[in-house]
């Protein structure tokens, strides 16, 4: 029987070719599935990636309750274009702190994995306040209330807990830091300001939100967005990079 036959058997017969095909996808499954149970981890380890500040993680927290993932992906593919309008693509320690992961689907407003120090506070403050003074036709909605809401953080240290037992490594330390931090990140020139930076490496320390006498959900989210993409030294993996 040649060839030709073989496959025409298989062609006329939707029994065989259902057969054949859970078989090939079978083998297909089990070459990727396999190796993954033998390695500890999938996420290449990335230098300077570190878990969230309280400040920053509020911040997060508020980004998804106003379901600003719905309108921005926070994923820079590996394809030419992208890297060339938001910079080097994303990496998977990127988000190895986050829970949920920010990655997206859709895009209405632009990716925003590497917005960190983009643009000034006072551009984020007027985009949140009023998005098309900076950003004509825009469809965004306003956020006006963020900056006029006190940032509620009675429960943050429990907040810094849960993520523990989701695997990110916040410390004792941290943990018991973690409303006194939140002030000390959102005061300027705060005495205790070298205290958080040794738990929080390249933290940003200052007021966000243009008041200095409040911490609003503004100062929370604009410090999260301000530090969107600025953890690693992306010039360390440029040789690696496989841009189609």
């Amino acid at each position: 029987m040649s060839l030709w036959s073989k496959h025409k058997l298989l062609e006329k017969n939707s029994i065989f070719m259902s057969i054949g095909v859970l078989i090939v996808i079978s083998i297909g499954g089990l070459v990727e599935i396999v190796p993954l149970f033998y390695l500890k981890s999938t996420i290449e380890k990335v230098e300077g990636m570190r878990p969230y500040t309280p400040l920053e993680l509020a911040g997060r927290n508020i980004y998804v309750r106003e379901g600003c993932y719905n309108c921005h992906s926070q994923m820079v593919r590996p394809l030419r274009d992208e890297v060339e309008r938001y910079g080097h693509y994303s990496l998977a320690a990127e988000s190895m702190y986050d829970r949920p992961f920010q990655w997206g689907s859709k895009r209405t407003g632009p990716d925003l994995a590497r917005v960190g120090g983009k643009y000034s506070d006072e551009w984020h403050r007027d985009h949140l306040n009023q998005p098309r003074s900076v950003v004509p036709g825009t469809v965004m909605p306003a956020y006006p209330w963020l900056a006029k809401t006190d940032l509620d953080f009675e429960h943050i240290a429990n907040d810094l807990k849960v993520q523990t037992q989701l695997g990110v490594p916040y410390t004792p330390e941290m943990i018991a830091n973690a409303g006194a931090d939140i002030r000390i990140q959102a005061t300027p020139d705060h005495p205790d300001a070298d205290a958080l930076s040794k738990r929080y490496p390249k933290v940003q320390s200052r007021d966000f939100d243009g008041d200095p006498k409040r911490i609003t959900e503004a100062d929370a989210l604009i410090a999260y967005l301000q530090l969107l993409g600025t953890l690693v030294d992306f010039k360390l993996y440029n040789d690696k990079a496989n841009i189609r």
